[in-house]
């Protein structure tokens, strides 16, 4: 005779081994949840110029517009009723435009002389590789940002009307300040270092438009290391005719540039200014190198003025640099708008 309660427990359990089957089943025929997309990195320079702009006044931000991207450029106006123009500064590999050897100095300083000032944010240079943003958009790395806290105005739109900038894939594989895009880049590192130098020449056309777009009667480039190649590049290769001025300080061309200054800046037919601090052998031996070469093009718009470095001292060695500078641009250019040239 058969247990009633044997024969109950043994169905319960039945049931549920059913139960569970059908469980497991449900689980194995369940997709599984996406992963998290992972963010796209973002350039030094956009990283950076990021920093800046949550820390510099809103009044001195400008948003540029080169080809396809935008970037930031610091703005000061001159504090005189009747500026003498403006002067474009150009930070080298890995400097911002708030950089705070020579950029930031020179752009606060001169316009106490009366001069407007813009500095721009470069691409990155393409030996640097972009910053990986973790889950929540944040890079990986903080930027440094040399500024006091913002305020005033929204940053105003300006669109370069001379230059390209390099396709949106190719900004992303030489990391020029823009999210990486999808798309196939360049292979041969010829056309990288084409886009680059696009990207570059769009972003100071840009900002030579923006400067006479708001009248200035002078504009003038001022290149710091590598930025100094790239204003002399410029200038060789687009042959501006509202620009007679060049300032280079402490100037060298870019890894794998192809070119040295003294194979360009002798050649500009502009009045050119060659500051350069002779703290090594190296530095003294380029600056030879340009003088001489100068010396054969009979370059006679072409002034080279060598600075003492200041050990333990930047304070006055960035001063010695904006007087040199303000004694240079006192020289060369006559009052209310500049010298021009003879027909």
């Amino acid at each position: 005779m058969f247990s009633r309660p044997g024969v109950f427990n043994k169905t319960l359990l039945l049931i549920a081994l059913g139960m569970a089957n059908n469980a497991s089943a449900e689980e194995a025929t369940t997709p599984p949840a996406p992963a998290a997309e992972r963010a796209a990195p973002i350039g030094r320079s956009q990283d950076t110029a990021q920093a800046l702009e949550r820390t510099l006044p809103k009044s001195e931000q400008q948003t540029l517009t080169a080809g396809n991207e935008q970037f930031l450029a610091l703005w000061k106006p001159a504090n005189t009723a009747q500026p003498q123009g403006t002067i474009v500064l150009i930070p080298g590999d890995g400097e911002s435009a708030d950089w705070p050897n020579t950029i930031s100095p020179l752009r606060q300083k001169l316009p106490d002389e009366g001069w407007q000032t813009l500095s721009l944010t470069l691409p990155d240079p393409q030996n640097q590789a972009p910053l990986p943003r973790n889950a929540n958009g944040a890079t990986s790395a903080p930027a440094d940002a040399d500024a006091s806290t913002a305020e005033g105005a929204s940053p105003t739109p300006v669109e370069g009307v001379t230059g390209t900038a390099p396709t949106p894939e190719t900004q992303a594989e030489i990391g020029s300040g823009e999210p990486a895009q999808a798309g196939k880049a360049p292979s041969d590192a010829k056309a990288l270092q084409d886009a680059y130098a696009e990207g570059v020449m769009a972003r100071l056309a840009a900002g030579i438009d923006f400067a006479l777009q708001r009248g200035s009667k002078q504009v003038i480039l001022l290149g710091h290391g590598t930025g100094a190649y790239w204003a002399a590049r410029y200038l060789a290769e687009r042959e501006p005719s509202e620009l007679h001025h060049l300032i280079i300080i402490d100037g060298k061309a870019p890894v794998n540039s192809g070119s040295n200054l003294d194979a360009i800046v002798p050649k500009l037919k502009v009045a050119t200014g060659d500051f350069y601090h002779n703290q090594s052998s190296i530095a003294q031996a380029s600056a030879q190198q340009r003088r001489q070469a100068a010396k054969r093009e009979q370059a006679s718009d072409y002034t080279q003025v060598a600075l003492k470095t200041i050990p333990g001292d930047p304070s006055n060695e960035q001063e010695q640099l904006y007087r040199r500078v303000r004694g240079w641009l006192s020289t060369h250019i006559a009052a209310g708008g500049g010298e021009q040239p003879a027909p």
